[in-house]
């Protein structure tokens, strides 16, 4: 039988080389990007969440004259739209819709249901960012 200290000695090995190669995945920590804004559809998803942002999401969406997002909510989300070409439309429930053109910046609370819909004769484009907001207390 192996006395204590050695067995001691080798589970603390033992414990190095597995603390050097873990066992369960790693999440790996969001990093700097910087992201091309191509897109061949009408709404293309930019930063998708972990492990690429530690919670905001972003997507980059192209309306055709006459076209529109459709109402919808992101919840507890609070989202900004950077309009980069193009005219439209801010649908927001239960108000006036907020007429826009580019250059601009809409921003959308938490839990507001909303649309956007191009009101113009070109191609709207617009950069839209969702992070999670502080609860209010």
């Amino acid at each position: 039988m192996k006395s204590l200290p050695r067995v001691l000695a080798g589970l603390a090995v033992m414990g190095l080389v597995m603390g050097s190669s873990p066992i369960f995945s790693q999440t790996v920590k969001p990093q700097p990007l910087a992201l091309a804004l191509q897109c061949t559809g009408g709404d293309c998803p930019l930063l998708k969440g972990v492990p690429q942002t530690a919670g905001m999401r972003s997507g980059y969406v192209r309306l055709k004259p006459g076209e529109a997002v459709g109402w919808h909510t992101t919840g507890k989300n609070e989202e900004s739209l950077v309009i980069l070409s193009g005219r439209g439309e801010a649908r927001l429930e239960g108000q006036s819709a907020r007429p826009f053109s580019a250059p601009a910046l809409i921003y959308i609370p938490p839990a507001m249901k909303h649309n956007v819909a191009n009101t113009g004769k070109e191609i709207l484009e617009y950069v839209y960012v969702v992070a999670p907001a502080q609860s209010s207390q």
